[in-house]
């Protein structure tokens, strides 16, 4: 494929001239060129994050709408959570798995007036989008609206009183739930989620409007940042990464994501395969761990006990708040529990670490 090809497959957001205009570092990210880092550098972006206020571009992730009367019926038989149990206004995280347990994707699924709004990984849309096709029936409409809406996120303990200032969103709301209404006279919808662990909101709507409001979040204080921060955000919180800790190999059992999966359900999609993985155990977990020493653990490294090899890291980063490198791996077990004590091969050194209870920093997104 030549040069030119691959620029053309690579899509950009509404907010790419914004990113430019900022001197931001662009990168290939699930088919768009993303933000890795703007000129203040990572760790600037994280600290405004935790302690502040930051605002990332997520206008590259999958969103669909599902509607019809077999809508919740159909969502039913394709994702693991509960979907009866969501209510207009409200949101849930969930996934889809394939017959023998792996995962298709985790997505996020809200329940609007008219139908569900579904969120998936930019870097599945297609195959997502196939993969619901399948099993669609007459009652249900499938629409793939991704390139329709930009998407922003305010995230940190400011977001909220930054946000107020330009909105008539009831911004009180629970974590998972979402109101429809005006920022900054844009219609859009504001959901109360986010992948960092802090209060934050998640903004829909058109181009023209992401685009201006982000104007407004970063004049007002909300500080631009990229992937980069973001990949370390969500790792201290061991929130799962599609394409590296959780992907078609892996069930939702080992990854720690038992707890949206509804067994109770008279059937979804992977069902009996999951639980017999259940009635049998599992053979390994997804783990978090910290370096006793210094390094950074990166995907793929090997993980040891003594001399023997126990498991792979799937994601890895330096922390910067707890100065340290940190990582997720899947450990076979009984060498999965916390306080276990571990080694990570670092360029043939033997780096010693230790598995410890996620997450690595406090989880602040309730509690406001």
């Amino acid at each position: 494929m030549t040069a030119e090809v691959l620029k053309q497959a690579v899509k950009q957001t509404a907010l790419y001239n914004t990113h430019i205009n900022l001197g931001a570092k662009l990168v290939p990210f699930g088919g768009y060129e993303m933000p890795v880092s703007y000129p203040d550098g990572i760790q600037s972006e994280y600290f405004a994050v935790r302690n502040n206020a930051g605002i990332f571009d997520v206008s590259h992730m999958g969103q669909f709408i599902i509607r019809g009367e077999g809508a919740e019926e159909f969502l039913q038989f394709l994702t693991i959570n509960d979907v009866s149990k969501l209510k207009i206004g409200e949101a849930q995280y969930s996934a889809m798995c394939y017959p023998g347990g792996g995962v298709v994707d985790d997505l996020i699924l809200y329940r609007k007036s008219d139908g569900y709004f579904m969120v998936v990984n930019a870097a599945n849309i297609q195959k997502d989008f196939e993969w619901l096709n399948q099993y669609l029936t007459e009652k249900v409409i499938l629409d793939n609206v991704s390139d329709e809406n930009s998407l922003i996120a305010i995230q940190g303990p400011k977001s909220r009183d930054i946000l107020a200032a330009f909105t008539t969103v009831n911004l009180k709301i629970p974590f998972y739930t979402f109101e429809d209404g005006l920022v900054c006279d844009y219609p859009v919808m504001v959901s109360r989620t986010g992948y960092t662990g802090e209060l934050g909101f998640e903004i829909y709507g058109s181009a023209d409007a992401i685009v201006a409001i982000w104007e407004v979040l970063v004049n007002a204080g909300a500080k631009p940042a990229g992937l980069a921060a973001r990949d370390i955000l969500r790792l201290e919180m061991k929130y799962c990464l599609y394409g590296n800790d959780i992907d078609k190999t892996t069930n939702p059992l080992e990854a720690g994501l038992s707890w949206i999966t509804a067994f109770d359900k008279k059937d979804f999609i992977g069902r009996k395969s999951l639980l017999e993985k259940k009635k049998n155990g599992q053979s390994r977990q997804l783990v978090a761990f910290i370096l006793d020493d210094r390094g950074i653990p990166r995907q793929g490294y090997e993980i040891f006990l003594d001399s023997e090899k126990v498991g792979v890291v799937t994601s890895g980063s330096q922390s910067p708040q707890l100065k340290s490198g940190i990582g997720l791996g899947y450990v076979n077990k009984p060498f999965h529990k916390s306080g276990q004590k571990i080694a990570v091969k670092i360029r043939n050194q033997l780096v010693g670490a230790h598995i410890i209870k996620p997450p690595f920093v406090k989880d602040t997104s309730l509690h406001h």
